[in-house]
């Protein structure tokens, strides 16, 4: 499919050790794996048949830390790429050909890892199916953040995007579903002060603590539980794999739209 422009369109993890990586989300999470177009280095999760997320074998020097990475639909990666350094934050890789697109990774102007995809993708949308549950940043001024990625991804009403500000965080939304949120305040009085500046991927599942059991006991780790705020379906467990990488888990409720869950 041709996503949206300006949104999320998928969801990376880039690890040391696919095997390891790809054993671990088995079994927390029940994910199966295939190889994609990009290799047998780089596999595409998927969970009752749906596309969720990638993982792939980092180089050393060429990507970021064990951080789950949002990739934005865009119209023009080279446009993407030029409004990115006009803007202050840094153009890591890219743009360069990928598959059947082309793909950039930057870092926002506090340091939050993101990317670019221009082309088409798999059918894949926050918070439907067994897509992530949803999408959030964590940076130091949530209002410079929401100008930045505005500006960078052509955010607005012609576009369809809409951005809303809330009294402590903002939600971006497309054909009346949120599909991001952006939370700030600073990391002194952030709700997850222990957190840097980085995007963070929540995924749902029918049972918390049964998940949370399973991360334990294949090697993974448990971190402070996120604010009430952050978790409005329930409860919530927040959690790193045995790499580092960073995720949320949260109870499934009923077709898992955000827009009921981000009120």
């Amino acid at each position: 499919m041709v996503p949206t422009v300006g949104v999320p369109c998928w969801v990376n993890l880039m690890v040391s050790d696919l095997q390891t990586a790809q054993a671990f989300y088995a079994e927390v999470l029940g994910w199966k794996f295939r190889t994609s177009s990009l290799g047998d280095r780089f596999l595409v999760a998927s969970a009752g048949g749906s596309p969720v997320a990638g993982l792939g074998e980092r180089q050393q020097g060429f990507a970021p830390a064990s951080v789950w990475t949002p990739y934005f639909a865009v119209r023009d990666a080279d446009g993407a790429a030029a409004r990115i350094q006009e803007r202050g934050a840094t153009l890591a890789v890219g743009p360069v050909a990928l598959g059947e697109g082309r793909a950039g990774l930057a870092a926002d102007p506090d340091g939050a890892t993101f990317g670019f995809w221009e082309g088409s993708a798999l059918a894949w949308s926050p918070g439907e199916g067994r897509a992530p549950a949803r999408l959030d940043l964590q940076t130091r001024d949530v209002f410079d953040a929401a100008m930045f990625y505005g500006e960078v991804f052509e955010w607005g009403t012609e576009s369809g995007i809409e951005v809303a500000y809330r009294h402590d965080h903002v939600e971006v939304d497309r054909g009346g579903q949120t599909v991001l949120t952006l939370h700030g305040g600073g990391v002194q009085t952030s709700v997850q002060a222990h957190l840097r500046p980085r995007w963070l991927v929540t995924f749902a599942v029918d049972d918390v603590e049964r998940a949370a059991a399973a991360a334990i006991d294949a090697g993974g780790s448990e971190t402070q539980r996120p604010a009430a705020s952050w978790s409005a379906q329930g409860a919530s467990r927040t959690l790193r794999d045995p790499d580092g990488g960073l995720f949320t888990l949260t109870r499934r409720a009923g077709d898992q739209r955000r827009s009921s869950a981000l009120g």
